[in-house]
């Protein structure tokens, strides 16, 4: 464990003065259940406490950096990129480049489902992480290690590629208490290397087409298009959007 803890403090820029605390961020508990059978032991053996620290730590260093870098912003624009920043699949990407999941220590049953390479189970571990850093050197330098770690996704976030209208149609449709969406490609035209996507967005009280250049793309298009037509109050008025629209630029890919 100690060269595999010095190969990763080299991959993220910082070595720990406390080794241990690295060694428990990457600590599943599913490893501590196997190999601490004292429930007090197994506790303190594994990262969820360090990850609860972390989320909340890492919350703030990415507001204050947000807030700092983007003065013309409001509030409600700040609040879209940071929950972008802070969701489990950026922590996921972060910690892919990271090649976090290499040096996590997790039980058999969780190694042999594919544990390492789970994006929640990698989103934990990051903010395990930064959990530790905090405690090893305090708020000063975890600031700069999440800015480092973060730079890449902090130069992509915008307002406009923040927006993720297929979880707010979600949590609109779940506050209503109706069903989750169903997504479905319904035409693809084109070349392979310039085709162009129909998907169809179906909910209990209705349905939205929408239009893009990957199915992505014409999902969150779908998206937006059923949550205009369900904040209209249109009931089950089906929206499609034009045949030969092009995509505007702040449009999702």
């Amino acid at each position: 464990m100690p060269e595999k803890l010095a190969k990763l403090e080299r991959r993220i820029g910082y070595k720990f003065r406390d080794p241990q605390l690295l060694e428990r961020a990457l600590t599943h508990r599913s490893w501590a259940h196997e190999n601490r059978p004292d429930i007090e032991t197994e506790r303190v053996a594994q990262n969820e406490s360090l990850e609860f620290v972390g989320d909340s730590v890492l919350g703030l260093a990415i507001a204050e950096e947000l807030y700092l870098k983007n003065p013309k912003l409001n509030e409600g624009q700040l609040t879209l990129m940071k929950h972008r920043l802070v969701s489990t699949g950026t922590l996921a990407i972060v910690a892919v480049g990271l090649d976090i999941g290499s040096f996590l220590r997790m039980g058999r049953g969780e190694e042999k489902t594919g544990g390492r390479a789970k994006h929640a189970l990698l989103a934990n571990a990051l903010e395990a992480l930064i959990g530790a850093v905090f405690f090893d050197a305090g708020y000063i330098e975890v600031r700069h290690f999440v800015k480092k770690i973060f730079a890449k996704e902090l130069r992509k976030a915008t307002p406009d590629t923040s927006v993720d209208y297929k979880t707010m149609l979600q949590e609109k449709l779940q506050s209503e208490r109706l069903g989750t969406p169903v997504y479905r490609v319904t035409k693809t035209e084109g070349m392979p290397h310039a085709r162009t996507f129909s998907v169809e967005a179906v909910w209990q009280n209705g349905q939205a087409e929408g239009q893009g250049s990957s199915i992505k793309s014409a999902e969150m298009m779908a998206a937006r298009l059923a949550l205009e037509s369900i904040n209209g109050g249109s009931g089950r008025s089906k929206v499609k959007q034009p045949k030969g629209r092009s995509r505007t630029a702040n449009e999702p890919k």
